[in-house]
């Protein structure tokens, strides 16, 4: 099963609910890429690009 290498983030279970209350089972899939020979979930991939556009800023203002 893969996951996320920064945060764990790995295939949950749960179920759905229909209108007359029937529970069926069900998986919730993280949007897992692979970047740069890491396995990143799309969150942690945001915040990285997000972290690394801010220190850029700081050394072109610096």
């Amino acid at each position: 099963m893969a996951h996320c290498t920064v945060c764990g983030n790995t295939t949950q279970f749960g179920n759905t609910l229909s209108r007359s209350l029937q529970r069926t089972k069900r998986t919730m899939k993280p949007n897992l890429q692979k970047v740069g020979g890491l396995v990143l979930c799309t969150r942690c991939l945001r915040s990285l690009r997000k972290r690394i556009r801010d220190v850029a800023a700081k050394a072109v203002a610096a």
